[in-house]
């Protein structure tokens, strides 16, 4: 079979196959260290399985996406519907308010989610847009902090909300950063759904415009991820050179043309991340 190669990075890398993927139960039972305790990792998987939908979820569902064996997912169910973290309505399941408790620390805690956190609500005063922060968790873009535009209707994620990082420019400036050898891991596992019809959902356009925003050091999406949305990212670099975080700003495409965003927006972006790094130094 022939692979093709891509250049990326200033590196030449071979195409990567995409190889099937994994269910959470395999990638648990795949650990072979005599320390780690499968019945915690299941816990949090049945937690995470509530992620993908705001529906009440069945033991069956939760099996089906997960992988695990129903009997479980009943015993995983039990104990966090005990501890209060799950509540149930015949074999329905949802999240209880207590969940938001295991994400506390952490937001709470982050020196970047702390000290961001001026500078994100001074550049949604200047451009009155919403402005988030976030970093690269898995295939994933994972909102740690949001400064919410004073408007009726505003575009954004909470902190704590989860995004796929192919179609969005905050996905895109961190993918951006990865080594070759990073990028191909990502790519040979993430699955490219078109989530609008301008969805960029191929490796070889994708890599493409990751090598694009590696040179100009910004991402813009143009409605991929929902169609009249439109943002604009910015990496958050630290010391040695490595990428710590996006940084962008959501806005309604009927609104803004993409080159008023590069001449407006822009500019207080990069200002604004520059300074978050300067303060992590």
């Amino acid at each position: 079979m022939k692979k093709s190669t891509t250049q990326i990075n200033g590196h030449t890398s071979a195409a990567v196959y995409k190889a099937p993927r994994l269910t959470v139960a395999k990638q648990i039972n795949a650990m072979t260290s005599a320390s780690f305790v499968t019945s915690l990792a299941r816990g949090l998987a049945v937690i995470q399985a509530f992620t993908e939908s705001c529906e009440p979820q069945t033991m069956a569902l939760i099996s089906k996406k997960t992988g695990i064996p129903r009997a479980a997912v009943r015993r995983c169910l039990y104990t966090l519907r005990q501890l209060n973290y799950v509540e149930a309505e015949q074999n329905n399941f949802t999240l209880s308010p207590k969940v938001l408790s295991l994400g506390h620390s952490y937001f709470s805690a982050t020196p970047l989610t702390i000290l961001s956190q001026p500078y994100l609500d001074s550049i949604s005063r200047e451009l009155g847009e919403s402005c988030s922060l976030a970093v690269l968790d898995g295939d994933e873009v994972l909102y740690v902090a949001r400064s919410a535009a004073p408007r009726v209707m505003t575009v954004g994620q909470s902190a704590g909300s989860r995004l796929p990082a192919y179609c969005t420019s905050l996905g895109r400036v961190m993918l951006a950063y990865l080594s070759p050898k990073e990028l191909d891991a990502y790519l040979a596992q993430v699955h490219m759904k078109a989530m609008t019809s301008n969805t960029v959902n191929t490796q070889k356009r994708l890599r493409k415009i990751l090598l694009k925003v590696r040179e100009t050091g910004y991402a813009i999406n143009d409605e991929e991820y929902e169609l009249g949305l439109r943002s604009i990212a910015v990496p958050i670099i630290g010391t040695s050179g490595e990428i710590m975080a996006a940084l962008n700003v959501g806005t309604q495409a009927s609104l803004i043309s993409i080159e008023s965003m590069r001449e407006k927006i822009l500019p207080v972006l990069l200002r604004g991340a520059q300074e978050i790094s300067l303060l992590l130094r």
